[in-house]
C-alpha cells in the first residue's frame, strides 16, 4: 500500500474502491457532478484542503476535466494538486458500453499505472526550479503555430491526457519532470531554441 498525507478526490464510489486497493489515504468522492450542488460536501472538501491538502484524480474525459475546473475554483491553488491518468480506450467491466469519450476511468486503470501516476506526489519530486509560461513559449510549447501539437506529443510521452489546458500542462510538467528533463523530451519532438532553461 502507498501512503499519502493528502486527501484524494475522485469522481465516484467505484473509483474510490479501485484507488483503495493501492492507496492508504483519505479518499472522498464528488459523486460526479453532484458536487456542484452539494454545499455540505463543498464545505468539507474546502476544510480538508486547508487541513491537509488535496490531490485530484478524476477521469481524463470531458466530465473529469469539468470537475477539475470546478475544484480549481473552489480551493486555493496552494492547497490543491492534480494527478492524471493516461487516456486509454476501453470500458470498465461493470459497464455494458464505454463512456461517452470511450476512455477508461480511474476504476479501469491497472494497479501499476495508478502507482506510477501517484508516485511523484508521494516522493515530492517537484522541481525547485519550476518552469514558467515564458519558458514554455521559449521552447516552443506555447504561443506558436504548432505549440498545441507539440504539447500533445509531450503529453503522450508523459502519459498525460491530450486535452489539458496550458495551465494544467505547466502544473503537470512541473510535478513530473525537471526543466532539463522537459527539454530532453522536446528534443525528440523538434530542435528547441536556446532558451537558457535548465
Amino acid at each position: 500500500m502507498i501512503s499519502l498525507n493528502k486527501a484524494v478526490v475522485v469522481e465516484g464510489k467505484f473509483d474510490k474502491q479501485r484507488l483503495g486497493t493501492v492507496l492508504d489515504a483519505y479518499i472522498i468522492t464528488t459523486d460526479g457532478f453532484g458536487i456542484f450542488n452539494d454545499n455540505e460536501k463543498k464545505a468539507f472538501i474546502k476544510a480538508l484542503a486547508k487541513k491537509q491538502g488535496l490531490l485530484v484524480l478524476t477521469d481524463s474525459d470531458r466530465a473529469g476535466f469539468k470537475i477539475r475546473a470546478y475544484l480549481r475554483g473552489l480551493v486555493p491553488s496552494e492547497q490543491i494538486e492534480h494527478a492524471y491518468i493516461p487516456e486509454r480506450p476501453g470500458k470498465e467491466r461493470r459497464k455494458s458500453k464505454p463512456s461517452k469519450d470511450g476512455l477508461l476511468g480511474v476504476e479501469g486503470i491497472d494497479e501499476d499505472t495508478l502507482r506510477t501516476v501517484l508516485e511523484p506526489f508521494i516522493c515530492a519530486r517537484k522541481s525547485t526550479a519550476e518552469l514558467t509560461k515564458a519558458d514554455l513559449y521559449d521552447i516552443g510549447l506555447l504561443g506558436q503555430a504548432d505549440s498545441a501539437n507539440r504539447r500533445s506529443e509531450i503529453c503522450k510521452k508523459l502519459s498525460l491526457p491530450s486535452r489539458m489546458s496550458s495551465n494544467a500542462f505547466l502544473e503537470a510538467v512541473n510535478t513530473l519532470c525537471s526543466p532539463k528533463e522537459l527539454l530532453s523530451l522536446c528534443a525528440g519532438d523538434k530542435p528547441a531554441p536556446d532558451s537558457g532553461v535548465g
